[in-house]
This record gives C-alpha cells, structure tokens and sequence, in this order.
C-alpha cells in the first residue's frame, strides 16, 4: 500500500476474497466514481427500434397528478421520440379498443406496473411489455439486483419486516402504490401480521438488517448515483432489494414473461 500511494498517489482498498476484509469499501469506493447525474444510455435501450410503434398504458386515476404526466411518463415518450418510434398513449381502459385501432401489434407495451396484470391478459402474445418502473429500475439502478431480489419474495412469512423506500416526499393518495396497493398485495399473500415500514426522501435506514426485503421506487426523483449506492447498502448488509415495477411483476406471476432493459 505504502509503494502504491508514493509511487502513483493512489490510495488502494485492500481486500480480501476468503475473509470479506475490504469489500464494504470497495463498494463505497466505486459507487463514488460514478458520475454525478451519470444514467444510462437510454430508457429503452436494446427493447425498440426506430419506426417502431411503442403503446404506453397510463392511467389517468386518483393517483395521477391533475393536468399532466408524471416524470418517468414524461422522459419515457421523450426518449421513444428522440429514437424515432411511434408513440400510442391511451388509459388502461381503452387498451382493447387502441389494439383493434392498430393495423399491427405494437412493437412493445409499456404500462404502469398496477396494470401488469390486465395489460398481460389482453396483450397480443408477440408483442413484448414492461413497466415504467422496470425501465426505470435499470435507468436509474441495477435492475439484475432487482430481480434477485424480488425472488426474496417468495421466503416471506406473515413474521416477516419489509421496507417500502420512496424516493419522493409526496402526500400520500388514495391507492397509493408504495403505501397501499404493494402492502396489501404482500399481505393478502402472506397475512395481515406482515410489517410494512415506509421511508420517504433521503431518510433512509442506515442499518437495514432488521428488514427481510427492501422495495424501492423507480427512483426518478434521484440520481443514478445515489440510487446504486442504496442498493450496494443492502447488499453489504445482506439484505435483498428490489423496485416497485419489478416486485409487482413477481407478485402477478409475470416476472419472467417480461422484457428486461
């Protein structure tokens, strides 16, 4: 260490495979180097290409703010517009009549992940779908950690503490997704006993270990930075965590029916 900080002015992080030593700062280390505001390439990269037509699936209920689209439907239709596809917006209750309207299936669907259910039994076999969440989930995150973590999902128990994370501090609506609609689903499965604990904003535990899984949002308020290092926080704790779109999809059952970024 000593020959590498005077000959390079370096400061190397010693670690260790067999005794774990280091790797927690190794982590700490490489979430650092990312660059502020770093994304990644696209929010739909490798899932279309130009001339295609992409149907969005976004209901306009309780939930949607009044007046206009929320931020990953927003950066969704840009990033379609600036690959050059056809983008097709409808509400979740004129999907049926806007795939009739359409002289071919859509090249793909993009719904919200409350949907996935619906979306998926109606959708055209060929015609792949995802979720803003999911998209977002590699955008903004890593969304193969994601998917390892939901499989978390099927080893909770109605003893079981998970954490609901929130990247925004917005009031709470009726059938809020994060506050509601993935509680009750996590309970109507493994019993009404289940703890569901919600963060919002930056407060984030710094010790998770008390959690058997952590479920974010699709982070669209935070940096690509900041949303990797929370998930490298769980895993240097040992604690599986997954993001909204990618838990809903697992617990429709769809999860490996659907198209990863």
């Amino acid at each position: 260490c000593e020959v590498v900080q005077k000959e390079f002015s370096l400061s190397p992080i010693v670690v260790s495979a067999k005794t774990r030593e280091g790797i927690p700062a190794l982590r700490e280390a490489i979430a650092r180097a990312v660059p502020e505001g770093f994304e990644a390439a696209s929010i739909t990269q490798g899932l279309v290409r130009e001339g295609d037509t992409v149907l969005l699936v976004m209901p306009q209920d309780i939930q949607a703010p009044k007046g206009r689209l929320i931020l990953p439907q927003v950066q969704t239709i840009r990033d379609l517009l600036d690959r050059r596809c056809t983008v097709v917006s409808v509400t979740a209750d004129r999907l049926e009549p806007a795939l009739r309207a359409l002289k071919a299936p859509p090249a793909l669907i993009i719904t919200d992940s409350q949907c996935f259910g619906m979306v998926h039994r109606v959708k055209p076999d060929e015609t792949p779908l995802t979720s803003f969440s999911v998209l977002f989930a590699a955008y903004k995150g890593d969304i193969r950690a994601y998917v390892e973590g939901a499989a978390a999902i099927d080893q909770l128990t109605a003893q079981s503490r998970v954490l609901i994370a929130e990247a925004c501090t917005h009031a709470p609506l009726q059938e809020d997704i994060g506050r509601v609609k993935i509680p009750r689903a996590l309970r109507k499965r493994f019993g009404e006993s289940l703890r569901v604990d919600i963060c919002a904003g930056v407060d984030f535990p710094v010790d998770l270990t008390p959690y058997d899984l952590v479920i974010h949002c699709g982070g669209c308020m935070f940096n690509r930075r900041y949303v990797l290092s929370r998930i490298q926080q769980a895993q240097a704790q040992g604690v599986p965590m997954t993001n909204y779109g990618v838990a809903l999809a697992k617990l429709t059952g769809i999860l490996d029916q659907i198209v990863l970024p």
